[in-house]
């Protein structure tokens, strides 16, 4: 049953120094929903660099005093911030189907909750940001204090964009920073929400939020003198640039990126009544049911040869029988792609594929639309007989395209994964614990999950190898190592 809620209409205001406000030049972004081709969502206002500017001078200003609040302080509006979030859980998983695409029952509504979790895990170790004592003898007190970094510039991407504010702005205000988020201009209106839902339990200036390109308003904030800290999640490409530019002045950077990660089926874990809970599993791992707009999508299939007919066949039955539709409808598991761009970047790539000698397609859906929907609908494609070099098993599509590839060698399959620029995530189905753990240690990417391929969990340590990024979130070492700096105080006593 498709959820009725009220569209959201008007003017989307930024969260500058604690006031709402517009554009310093006036200019204004047309949003509109990606399930529903041409629905208007209101307007978000085009910031620049005068804005940018602006919001890191507020964030500047706030700096002193909170980083200076005591750790108990900051605690409780983090934990008061995750009440607010969690009343309006449900609002913000149905703003977040409306505004990215993305169906609520498996996707948004997790977010939300992600969200909160967040909220409430870096609240919960805000006390634990502190340094340490070197035992140096009775006339030397030596010590470390873990400092905040200043002011953080956090760019957020479209796909997921609750989640990934929830990795960057609890774990950067419990460490005493202040922040400026610049939202996705394609999914804007969550995080707007979330600003209002927030602001209340913290000063003014603690958190701002800045809607607009990235070329223009994102650009101006990698290069601004006074940010201490970038935090960027999108594409390798752009984040190559980041940080680059954010190097030229020796800023912190912390950078989470693509993938195009391997999934590694071995024989036992589809023998007996296995077969069709590993094939779940692949399912979830490749993320079908975010569009695969996912940089953890494990879109790369490895299956033994001995299996690989018999696993493939019960893969496509399952994926086949995914919805494609409306992303309130509580029935859908997959939503909408974000704009017109990525489809079109999406049906070039299969197109690619399918233009590949020997390539076999057992399932295509990807010109589906949901009846009486006009909207950016891409069903799943999965493509068989690949070889590992071809463009569609290389390049990250971002999209619902899966590629299936026959191993037969332990050491040939951990070859083909890690023949990849690529090294965020893994995953390896084996009822053999010494095999599969012997293949999560040599492949090259930053988080391994074994007979599992769910969403990351709160806590753990996230972040890529290689192209996929540098830097750790999601968890309080992570926290300390991208949000705080160590100084050294030796005081020669007597």
């Amino acid at each position: 049953m498709t959820q009725t809620i009220e569209t959201p209409s008007g003017d989307h205001l930024m969260l500058i120094g604690g006031e709402r406000v517009a554009a310093a030049a006036g200019e204004w972004i047309d949003v509109t929903s990606p399930g529903r081709r041409g629905l208007s969502l209101g307007r978000t206002p085009r910031a620049r660099e005068e804005d940018a500017d602006r919001a890191v001078r507020a964030a500047r200003a706030a700096f002193p005093a909170w980083r200076a609040t005591h750790f108990k302080d900051r605690q409780l509006a983090l934990l008061k911030a995750a009440d607010a979030l969690e009343a309006a859980a449900e609002e913000l998983a149905q703003l977040t189907a409306i505004d990215t695409g993305n169906a609520l029952r498996p996707q948004a509504r997790p977010e939300s909750q992600t969200l909160v979790a967040l909220f409430r895990y870096f609240g919960g170790v805000a006390g634990e940001f502190k340094g340490v004592t070197l035992p140096a003898g009775d006339d030397q007190l030596q010590y470390t204090r873990r400092e905040p970094l200043g002011v953080v510039a956090g760019i957020l991407p479209w796909n997921s964009p609750l989640m990934i504010a929830a990795m960057k702005v609890p774990a950067a205000l419990a460490a005493g920073n202040t922040i400026v988020l610049k939202a996705a201009e394609d999914a804007p209106l969550t995080i707007i929400r979330m600003a209002e839902l927030v602001a209340p339990y913290l000063p003014d200036g603690v958190l701002n939020v800045l809607t607009g390109y990235g070329a223009e308003v994102g650009e101006a904030l990698v290069q601004h003198r006074g940010v201490d800290k970038v935090s960027f999640t999108g594409s390798s490409r752009v984040g190559h640039h980041v940080a680059s530019a954010a190097g030229e002045r020796l800023a912190h950077v912390s950078l989470e990126l693509g993938g195009k990660s391997p999934n590694i089926v071995f024989p036992d874990a589809v023998a007996g009544d296995r077969l069709a809970a590993t094939a779940t599993g692949v399912l979830t791992a490749m993320r079908f049911t975010r569009q695969g707009q996912s940089c953890t999508a494990g879109s790369r299939l490895f299956v033994h040869r001995d299996v690989y007919d018999e696993f493939l066949a019960e893969l496509v039955s399952q994926v086949d029988r995914l919805v494609v539709g409306d992303p309130l409808d509580e029935a859908t598991d997959m939503g909408a792609i974000i704009n017109q761009k990525q489809f079109d970047q999406i049906k070039s790539y299969i197109a690619d594929g399918r233009a590949q000698a020997g390539v076999e397609v057992p399932l295509d859906r990807s010109e589906q639309v949901p009846d009486g929907l006009d909207g950016f609908y891409q069903g799943p494609t999965i493509f068989s007989a690949v070889s590992n070099d071809w463009r569609i098993a290389q390049e990250e599509i971002f999209g619902p395209v899966l590629v299936a590839i026959p191993w037969s060698d332990r050491d040939e399959v951990v070859r083909m994964a890690n023949d990849s620029h690529y090294g965020l995530a893994a995953y390896v189905w084996s009822q053999d614990l010494t095999a599969a753990l012997d293949t999560a240690h040599r492949i090259e990417s930053g988080w391994v999950q074994v007979n599992q391929g769910g969403g990351q969990m709160v806590g753990q340590s996230y972040g890529g190898y290689k192209s996929s990024g540098i830097g750790r979130e999601f968890s309080i070492e992570g926290a300390m190592e991208s949000f705080t700096q160590i100084k050294q105080v030796n005081v020669k006593l007597g």
